[in-house]
C-alpha cells in the first residue's frame, strides 16, 4: 500500500501543469463553463456541492438548476451584478493533467485584469455567445491573447442550446472568427459548439450535437500539446540572489527564464562576459544533473568571477540583446495618465532601473485595431513605444522570449504598477527621437519668497551664462576666467561642467542624440532651478544642436539666459586637444564626435567670441 501511494505521488508530481485562462463578452458564460468542468470532472468537495446548491438558490441566475458560475464569482459585488471583476484562480487535476484557470473580467474597463490573467497562461478558451456571433469584445480578446503571445486558443461557442444546435450557426461563428484572426498570430485554433449550462461537449460528447466529430473542452484541454512552447533553446538565467553563507561556499540562485542547464556546462556571464564552467546544480534542496524552465534552481561556478543580482547566465554562442534603448508595445494598468516627461522604475527579470518613454508610436484600438497617434495613455490603453533604461538591459523580444522580453514600469513616486511592456526589439540609438522641452502636468508649489527678494538680498540679478563650441575650443578656459571674475565682484555663481555632471548625476548618458539632448535637458532644467534661487550659472556644454539649444533657452527662459558661442577653428581645436579625442574619432573609436562625424550647428548665440586673445573677461558680464 506504501508503495502504491508512493507511485502515485511521484507520477502526479511528473504530470504537466497547463495554465489556461476564460475570455469572453459579460455574461458570455466563461464562469459558468469553469463551473460545469469542476463539477462535471468530478473536482467538487461534498461541502462544496452543498455549498454550491444552497448559493444557487439564494442568489442564482439559472432558475431552479445549479448556478455553477458560482463557484468562480467570489467577490460579493460579482455576485450582485452577476459580473466577473477580479481574476478568479482555480486549480484541479485529471488522471493526465494539472490545470491553473484564470477566470477573468469580460469587460472593457478591466483590461488589465485581464492582461494579468494571460501574462502566465498557455492556452485560451474564448467564449462566444451563439445568439451574439463575434462582437468587437471578442475581437478584443483576441486581440489581447495574441499580443500576450499566448498560442492555443479554444473557442467555445457557448448556448448552443437557445439557438437549438444549429450547425449553420457554429459555422457561420467559425468562419468569421477565422477570418479575424488572419491579421493576428494564433497558430493553434480549434472550435466547439457547447451549452456550458446543460453540459453538452464540456467533458463528455453532447448527444444534442451529433454533427459535431471533435473533441469536448476537457478532452482537449487534457492532450494540447504545450512542452514546444517553453523556450528551451535559450539558455537565460537571471541572477536573484548570491548565497555566501560561510567562506567556502558562493550559489547564485534564480529562476531559469529559458534553456537547460547542465553540470559541467560552459556559460558567460553577463553583461561582464567572464566565463566559467557549471560545478552543481540544486533544486527544492536536491542536487540534480540537469534543470529547465520554470525551475527555481541554485548553482556554483568553477571559477571566482564578479557576479551580483541582475546579471545574467547565458551560452557563449547565443546571447540576448545588450542594450539602453528598444520598442515594446505597452498595456496602461494606472489610473493616472501617463506623463510623457515623468520618470519609472523598470523591472526587468530580477533588475530594477530608472526608465523613461521617449516617443509614443501610436496607441492600438483593440476593438478595431486602428492604429492613431497620441502623446499620452489612459487606463486600459495599448500602444507602441520606445524606451531608454539607465543601464544597459539583457533582454530578447517578447516573441521569443516572454521571460526576458516582459517588463513592468512603477511609478517612482506613488510605486504603482503604471504598465506592462512587451518588448519588440532593440532601437538604433542614431535613430531615436529627440525630445527635450514638453508640457508637465506637475503641480508647482509657490515659494514664500519671492525672485525679487532673492535678488535684493544676493545684489545680483539671476542668469545663465551657456558657453557653447567645439571640444578644446577654450570654452572651460572661458568659464572658470568668468567665475573668477564674478565672484571677486561678490556675485553667487555656480559652474555647471559637462565633464563633472557626467561623472555623476548624468554618468548613465551616452552620447548619441537622445542621450545628448537628455543630458542637456537635465542640465537646463537644474540652471533653471539655480536661477530661481537668484544664483548666477555659468553652463560649459558643447550642445552642437541650434535646436536643442533654443530648447534650452525656452526652459530656462529668454530673460535669464545669454549664448557664447566661442568659434576657434576646427584646426586650432586639433591642436588644443590634450585628450586625443579628435585622433580617437578620426579613428571611428568614438561616434557622434561635433566637429568630425557630427556637425556644430551654429547661428543662435547672443555674444559670439572669435579670438581668445583679445578677449576682455568683463566684456562677458
Amino acid at each position: 500500500m506504501t508503495k502504491s501511494i508512493a507511485q502515485f505521488l511521484i507520477e502526479d508530481e511528473s504530470k504537466d501543469l497547463l495554465r489556461l485562462l476564460t475570455a469572453g463578452s459579460v455574461d458570455d458564460g466563461k464562469s459558468t463553463l469553469i463551473g460545469r468542468l469542476l463539477h462535471d470532472s468530478k473536482k467538487l468537495y461534498d461541502d462544496q456541492l452543498a455549498t454550491l446548491e444552497r448559493d444557487s438558490k439564494r442568489v442564482g441566475n439559472a432558475g431552479e438548476a445549479i448556478d455553477y458560475a458560482l463557484l468562480l464569482d467570489g467577490l460579493k459585488a460579482e455576485r450582485e451584478q452577476g459580473i466577473t471583476i477580479d481574476v478568479a484562480y482555480r486549480y484541479f487535476s485529471t488522471s493526465k493533467r494539472k490545470f491553473i484557470i484564470a477566470d477573468t473580467p469580460g469587460h472593457e474597463q478591466y483590461t488589465r485584469n485581464m492582461v494579468t490573467g494571460a501574462s502566465t497562461a498557455h492556452l485560451a478558451i474564448v467564449l462566444i455567445d451563439a445568439r451574439k456571433g463575434v462582437i468587437t469584445q471578442t475581437k478584443r480578446h483576441s486581440f489581447l491573447i495574441s499580443l500576450l503571445g499566448i498560442r492555443h486558443v479554444i473557442v467555445a461557442v457557448n448556448k448552443m442550446d437557445l439557438v437549438d444546435y444549429d450547425q449553420l450557426v457554429f459555422d457561420k461563428i467559425r468562419s468569421e472568427y477565422l477570418e479575424f484572426t488572419t491579421r493576428l498570430e494564433i497558430p493553434d485554433i480549434q472550435f466547439v459548439p457547447l451549452s456550458a449550462l446543460k453540459g453538452d461537449n464540456i467533458v463528455d460528447a453532447g448527444d444534442n450535437t451529433p454533427w459535431y466529430h471533435g473533441s469536448s473542452i476537457m478532452n482537449l484541454l487534457e492532450t494540447i500539446p504545450i512542452t514546444a512552447d517553453r523556450n528551451f533553446r535559450d539558455l537565460r538565467f537571471p541572477i536573484q540572489l548570491v548565497s555566501r553563507p560561510n567562506l567556502d561556499f558562493r550559489g547564485f540562485a534564480g529562476r531559469l527564464a529559458s534553456g537547460i542547464i547542465r553540470q559541467g556546462d560552459e556559460v558567460i556571464a553577463l553583461p561582464s562576459g567572464k566565463s566559467s564552467t557549471i560545478t552543481s546544480l540544486e533544486t527544492m534542496g536536491k542536487q540534480v544533473d540537469y534543470a529547465f524552465p520554470p525551475q527555481s534552481i541554485m548553482l556554483t561556478l568553477a571559477d571566482e568571477i564578479d557576479i551580483s543580482r541582475g546579471d545574467m547566465l547565458v551560452r557563449r554562442n547565443n546571447q540576448p540583446a545588450v542594450g539602453r534603448h528598444f520598442e515594446a508595445m505597452l498595456v496602461w494598468m494606472d489610473e493616472t495618465p501617463l506623463n510623457i516627461n515623468q520618470q519609472f522604475i523598470l523591472k526587468h527579470t530580477t533588475q530594477k532601473v530608472r526608465g523613461r518613454i521617449d516617443s509614443i508610436h501610436y496607441i492600438m484600438d483593440v476593438n478595431t485595431l486602428h492604429r492613431s497617434k497620441a502623446d499620452t495613455f489612459q487606463l486600459n490603453e495599448i500602444g507602441r513605444v520606445v524606451l531608454t533604461s539607465s543601464r544597459p538591459l539583457l533582454f530578447d523580444s517578447y516573441a521569443n522570449n516572454r521571460q526576458t522580453g516582459s517588463f513592468i514600469l512603477i511609478d517612482a513616486i506613488t510605486h504603482n504598477t503604471s504598465a506592462v511592456g512587451l518588448i519588440i526589439d532593440r532601437v538604433n540609438p542614431e535613430k531615436l527621437p529627440s525630445r527635450i522641452t514638453g508640457s508637465s502636468t506637475a503641480t508647482l508649489e509657490r515659494s514664500l519668497i519671492s525672485q525679487a527678494e532673492r535678488q535684493q538680498q544676493l545684489g545680483q540679478v539671476a542668469m545663465t551664462y551657456w558657453i557653447t563650441g567645439l571640444h578644446a575650443s577654450g570654452k572651460n578656459e572661458i568659464a572658470y576666467q568668468l567665475e573668477r571674475a564674478l565672484f571677486d565682484q561678490g556675485k553667487a555663481v555656480v559652474v555647471l561642467d559637462g565633464n563633472k555632471l557626467r561623472s555623476g548625476l548624468n554618468r548613465e548618458l551616452g552620447f548619441n542624440k537622445t542621450d545628448r539632448d537628455e543630458n542637456l535637458r537635465r542640465v537646463a532644467e537644474m540652471a533653471k532651478l539655480l536661477n530661481d534661487q537668484g544664483l548666477i550659472v555659468i553652463a560649459v556644454f558643447i550642445s552642437p544642436d541650434r535646436e536643442t539649444r533654443v530648447q534650452v533657452k525656452a526652459i530656462i527662459g529668454p530673460t535669464f539666459y545669454k549664448e557664447i558661442f566661442i568659434d576657434s577653428p576646427l584646426d586650432l581645436c586639433r591642436s588644443r586637444d590634450k585628450k586625443g579625442l579628435y585622433q580617437k574619432a578620426d579613428a571611428g573609436q568614438i561616434q557622434n564626435f561635433p566637429g568630425v562625424d557630427t556637425p556644430y550647428e551654429p547661428g543662435t548665440a547672443d555674444l559670439v567670441i572669435h579670438d581668445l586673445t583679445e578677449l576682455d573677461i568683463t566684456d562677458l558680464i
